[in-house]
């Protein structure tokens, strides 16, 4: 077990280069099981959560092979059944993409039930009310138990605008017979590459990025060598740093469109947002003023670019109101946040930030993956040292996060959690 010891208060400059989508290459990993052939996947992000699902699936008897560091293939011909109830599976929400992949190639699936990220009720009642429309049996007792005789297509309206839900029906529904019509279908951009992989596989859907996708049903996928998008919010996070350390970073291998929302809120903050074919340059300045938002679904703002705004926020003068329309429970980092002194009022999904002259280094938990990046970004704007337990939670969705930092004028070292704080102390001065 390992804490990051951050050194505060320098401005961070240079360039990054943004790595795949966690989000996109964790459902375009499970929808390459609907193929029964070699699949290889380029641009895929080193980090733990893609590393957790690749044993899960040779568990399964899947085949996969790194070809380098970012390029995986995907031999699922010796897949024999639907069952994924390894203790693995329980370690990240994105498992249950697999629901979707195998009962749309077996017919059935059994996948014990998800876990990840703990910030309030994450229900999966959508995806199980598309499967059924489809005409699957569901029973979600202990774990997950989906069967079919046959799958056929069906109009499904999400109740609510909801990532996991539509990409499941999708992954359902591309070998099922007939025409699947999904509505108030979300709209992200791993939705969206996904669908793209499903395509370069042979199926048939359109409309993805808009709020109703049709599906139509083939009889086989075949194989494919396909490049996944660049992380919207690993793009992100390091356009915050930018601003929260009032530094100059070029973020690149971006598509800008994607970070419309970031863009437009750093700009009413008050920082520089310059933006190129496939690069962003994030200016921080000296003056920033305080700005309301509210998460939304694509393409509003991201819920998991939240926790990282609210660290820049609590330095920014003036009163910010932030608004979680996403998710009921995601403010619990901010007890965290208070012990840099920062000034932070939570009532419901409602948070109100008073921004502080200066946050002061002290010792925090990640308690989730993106309040994790909040307090590595906290960490870098405050005086002195910081530093942050549960490391392990920002490795599931930031590759070699420590070494960007450091390569951009960071000073941030991976210390043995078992260190007493005041000897690294010591040994620093």
């Amino acid at each position: 077990m390992e804490k990051l010891l951050i050194h505060g208060q320098r401005p961070l400059c240079g360039q990054v280069s943004i790595n795949g989508a966690k989000n996109a290459a964790l459902a375009i990993i499970a929808a390459s099981l609907l193929a029964d052939d070699i699949v290889t996947l380029e641009n895929i992000p080193d980090i733990d959560d893609i590393k957790n699902l690749v044993m899960v699936l040779e568990k399964m008897n899947v085949r996969t092979t790194y070809l380098d560091k970012h390029t995986l293939r995907i031999d699922s011909r010796y897949m024999s059944n639907g069952c994924a109830d390894s203790e693995n599976v329980r370690k990240m929400r994105a498992s249950y993409y697999l629901l979707g992949a195998l009962l749309g190639r077996f017919k059935c699936a059994r996948v014990a039930f998800p876990g990840g990220c703990d910030f309030g009720v994450r229900p999966i009642d959508q995806h199980i009310k598309g499967f059924q429309a489809l005409g699957a049996e569901v029973d979600a007792k202990g774990i997950i138990s989906i069967q079919a005789r046959e799958l056929r297509g069906a109009n499904v309206f999400l109740d609510m605008v909801t990532v996991g839900a539509t990409i499941n029906i999708m992954l359902a529904a591309v070998l099922a017979k007939g025409t699947t019509v999904i509505e108030n279908a979300a709209k992200e951009p791993h939705v969206v590459d996904t669908a793209s992989f499903l395509n370069s596989l042979g199926a048939n859907i359109k409309g993805a990025g808009t709020d109703v996708i049709r599906i139509k049903g083939v009889q086989k996928l075949h194989g494919s060598t396909y490049a996944i998008i660049p992380d919207q919010i690993e793009a992100g996070t390091y356009m915050v740093a930018a601003a929260i350390t009032k530094g100059d970073i070029t973020v690149k291998n971006v598509i800008p469109r994607h970070m419309d929302a970031i863009s437009a809120k750093l700009k009413e903050i008050g920082a520089s947002v310059i933006e190129r074919d496939e690069e962003i340059r994030v200016i921080g300045c000296e003056t920033m003023k305080p700005v309301k938002i509210k998460t939304l679904p694509y393409p509003g703002f991201p819920t998991d670019m939240q926790p990282q705004i609210t660290a820049l926020l609590s330095t920014v003068p003036g009163t910010s109101i932030i608004n979680e329309s996403v998710w009921d429970n995601r403010f619990r980092y901010v007890e965290q946040l208070k012990r840099f002194g920062a000034n932070i009022d939570v009532e419901g999904r409602i948070a109100v930030v008073d921004g502080v002259d200066n946050l002061v280094g002290t010792e925090v938990e990640a308690v989730d993956l993106r309040a994790g990046a909040a307090m590595v970004l906290a960490g870098l704007a405050a005086q002195g040292e910081t530093y942050i337990n549960n490391v392990t939670f920002i490795d599931r969705g930031y590759e070699q996060l420590v070494n960007k930092l450091n390569a951009m004028g960071a000073w941030i070292e991976r210390i043995d959690s078992d260190t007493p704080i005041q000897i690294m102390q010591e040994k620093v001065i």
